[in-house]
Order: C-alpha cells, then sequence, then structure tokens
C-alpha cells in the first residue's frame, strides 16, 4: 500500500488467498520472516461474514472472465457472492463471469459487482429484465459498466 500523497509505501499491504487453508499455510510459513532486512507480521485482517461460510466464501474466488459485454450490479445485498449473482443472471443469456467487489482486505462487500456476457445483445436484455429486480431480499441497480 502506498501514501496517495507521497507516493511511497505505508510498509504493508494485502494478499488475497484462494481458501482459508491457503491463508493459515502462509500464515504460518511466512510469518516473523525477513524481508527487506525488516521483520514481517503476516496474519487474517478480518474473519469471514457472519453466516456465510468458509467453503462459500471460498468458492465465490472465482477468477472473474471478463468481456467487453459487462454491466455493474448496485445495491447487491451483503450475502451475495459471485456465484449466486452469476447464477442470477444465467437465465438471462450466456454468463462468463461474475464478480462481487470486495473492500480490500477483507470478505466484506462493497455492495456492487459486475457481470460479463458474450455478446451486447445479452447485456441490453438483462439491464431490461433485472434493473430494478430483487435479488437475496434487495432491490438492484443494472447498467452497464
Amino acid at each position: 500500500m502506498y501514501d496517495k500523497y507521497s507516493g511511497r509505501s505505508r510498509r504493508f499491504g494485502f494478499v488475497t488467498m484462494k481458501t482459508v487453508d491457503d491463508a493459515n499455510a502462509a500464515i504460518e510459513k511466512l510469518n516473523d520472516t525477513e524481508i527487506g532486512g525488516r521483520k514481517i507480521k503476516v496474519n487474517v485482517t478480518e474473519k469471514p461474514l457472519n453466516g456465510v461460510s468458509s467453503t462459500l466464501l471460498q468458492s465465490d474466488e472465482a477468477p472473474f472472465v471478463d468481456s467487453p459485454y459487462k454491466i455493474y450490479v448496485g445495491n447487491l445485498a451483503k450475502t451475495v457472492t459471485s456465484d449466486s449473482l452469476k447464477s442470477f443472471f444465467a437465465e438471462q443469456g450466456n454468463v462468463v463471469g461474475a464478480k462481487v467487489s470486495r473492500v480490500p482486505g477483507t470478505s466484506k462487500s462493497s455492495g456492487f459487482g459486475f457481470v460479463s456476457f458474450s455478446s451486447e445483445e445479452e447485456v441490453e436484455a438483462a439491464i431490461l429484465a433485472f434493473n430494478d429486480a430483487v435479488l437475496e431480499g434487495q432491490k438492484i441497480r443494472v447498467n452497464k459498466a
């Protein structure tokens, strides 16, 4: 992480691991080791979201497949995962990727995400069909990204 005014390192950073086991292994192997002559501390920044299992969070970290045919989905419930977002929009077209944005270094949802399709027609159809639709108890906003 860098200071946005000075451009200097803030002397900490974040790494997102694919699984909880990977994170625990990194902590065990790297905590109290040295990088550049400095001892580092490696730990978990936050516990997983309450009510969401760690396997659900792990499956939510599949790589996002981007495309030029993408929508922005806003006002997402905190419980929405990338997988549930993909499933929700799959009934409207060929979803090639979906991702819920997370607060950096945490598992907290930022309340928005993106869904990629294989064509412009599918984007238009998704906006028409799903803008103001209810997903996991909340009315969502859908626009072109």
